[in-house]
């Protein structure tokens, strides 16, 4: 049985929404609709939104390739004034490994947000996305 979990948590500068979603592509369409609302309330450009949904959707990409069966992607997104941060992770295989900073998805999370960045770390994978809108 498949579950889809939110849960919006109130921070003292930011909110901040989680997801919880089967680490199947399948579920990856509710992740990138969930980006674009964000982006939206904070007046992304239209094409800012696109460029941080295609990120998003590059990044659940990289994590899926190395999920453990049965794991679940948790995506945490923090909504500032002016930026949107993305933070998706995911339980891993063993020995697993997120492509190298200097490959294609690479360049592809870094041309499409402020910053991108990963930690691999006692079976569990991270990204995190963060995208500034324009001034």
């Amino acid at each position: 049985m498949s579950q889809l979990t939110v849960h919006v948590e109130p921070v003292i500068e930011d909110d901040v929404v989680l997801l919880t979603v089967p680490a199947d592509v399948g579920y990856l369409g509710v992740l990138r609709t969930a980006t674009a609302g964000l982006a939206a309330r904070l007046h992304f450009a239209l094409d800012e939104i696109e460029d941080l949904r295609i990120a998003v959707d590059e990044a659940c990409a990289m994590l899926l390739a190395i999920a453990s069966r049965g794991a679940e992607l948790e995506c945490r997104f923090a909504v500032s004034d002016d930026a949107l941060t993305v933070e998706v992770g995911v339980a891993t295989i063993r020995g697993a490994r997120l492509p190298a900073e200097s490959s294609f998805a690479w360049k592809v999370l870094t041309a499409l947000t402020t910053s991108a960045s990963a930690t691999v770390a006692d079976s569990r994978a991270t990204i995190r996305l963060l995208t500034r809108r324009a001034p």
